[in-house]
């Protein structure tokens, strides 16, 4: 790894922050104790939610850990458009008993306050999704001793995280389930994601931070693929959304290797911004007609999903994944940790012997 990574954690493997009650304490600190970097998502909680967990995480490890922030969102929705969508939604709500979110229930992710307490309660990791933070903001972060890392899926978008200040870029490739954290959510470069080693390799042409891979990724040999083509770490989230300590449902957990969940897909169908899941029944019949409107959507869908959960029916639920989750172990997440490292070991090894083959 970069020197700028290598006190935080022993091994490469960063655990991605899922947000929506995936990544809870007990998931990261077990990350963190076997020596890779567990994170917290702060996404979709309250600023006291997030402050409980930061303690509860250090009750629990005195490793390095991180916290993931969302970046406010401009307003852009077309309010006929999700008036639209929430009327062929009615349906949905009638099925599952349930009312449709307010979709103006706040955009902004209470991000203002969590970075406060983030400065005044420093953690050795803040990440940041969907945008860049500002020059100052980053600085504030770093006269605490805190490290910042910023997703980017295009090179363009790299080069800005490394104008803003931050420590590290983590390149999302488009194999990557759950959101994309484009800067700009732009209808029009639809489906134009990129892929991880493409991505991988234009970053490292145009910044000089050190990069963290993210996308697909599920085994060592993986991993070993994209140190080799220069990054210094990489990040895995469906891998871990497998584990026992994850906070995901089970029947998410069980549908990442069912055969009647084949594939996945980026929709907007749960969020209003693209977002890849399992193809299920929701995702089959309302992504094509949902509007680019983030968070606005994700607000509607919210009672929606709640209750498909509560339910446990995965066909009305957000199932999030990349596209490797066929490939998923429901290990112990420091288990896994162990065994992806190990994995990893047995690549380099491999490549040095001349063998030139990654199982």
């Amino acid at each position: 790894m970069s020197s700028a990574l290598t006190d935080l954690a022993p091994h490469p493997i960063v655990q991605a922050p899922m947000a929506g009650g995936v990544s809870v304490p007990q998931l990261a600190a077990a990350v963190s104790e076997a020596g890779g970097l567990g994170f917290l998502a702060a996404g979709y909680k309250t600023t006291d939610g997030m402050y409980q967990e930061i303690k509860q995480i250090r009750g629990l490890t005195a490793r390095p850990f991180g916290v993931n922030l969302f970046m406010p969102q401009p307003e852009h929705a077309d309010p006929a458009a999700v008036d639209v969508y929430a009327h062929q939604l009615a349906g949905e709500a009638a099925w599952y008993e349930t009312e449709l979110g307010d979709p103006d229930s706040g955009r902004d992710d209470s991000y203002e306050t969590k970075l406060a307490v983030l400065v005044d309660n420093p953690v050795p990791v803040v990440s940041f999704h969907f945008g860049v933070p500002t020059p100052e903001a980053l600085e504030s972060l770093r006269r605490v001793g805190t490290r910042t890392f910023v997703t980017a899926t295009t090179a363009e978008e790299a080069l800005a995280v490394e104008r803003a200040g931050a420590d590290a870029v983590i390149a999302q490739g488009v194999e990557a389930g759950g959101h994309q954290g484009t800067h700009r959510d732009l209808p029009e470069t639809e489906g134009a994601g990129i892929g991880l080693l493409s991505l991988l390799a234009q970053i490292r042409e145009t910044v000089a931070l050190p990069v963290v891979a993210a996308g697909g990724l599920m085994r060592g040999s993986q991993i070993a693929a994209v140190l080799a083509a220069g990054a210094s770490a990489a990040q895995l989230g469906t891998a871990f959304l497998a584990t026992p300590e994850s906070g995901a449902a089970a029947v998410h957990k069980q549908a990442l290797t069912d055969p009647l969940y084949a594939r996945t897909e980026l929709t907007r169908a749960f969020s209003g911004r693209p977002a890849r899941g399992l193809v299920n029944r929701f995702l089959r019949e309302h992504g094509p007609y949902a509007p680019a409107a983030y968070p606005e959507i994700h607000h509607l869908t919210s009672p929606l999903r709640k209750a498909a959960a509560k339910a446990g029916d995965a066909q009305g639920m957000a199932l999030w994944a990349g596209q490797g989750h066929w490939m998923a172990r429901g290990l112990p997440a420091g288990q896994l940790v162990a065994t992806l490292a190990a994995e990893l070991d047995d690549a380099r090894t491999a490549l040095s012997a001349g063998k030139g083959e990654l199982r």
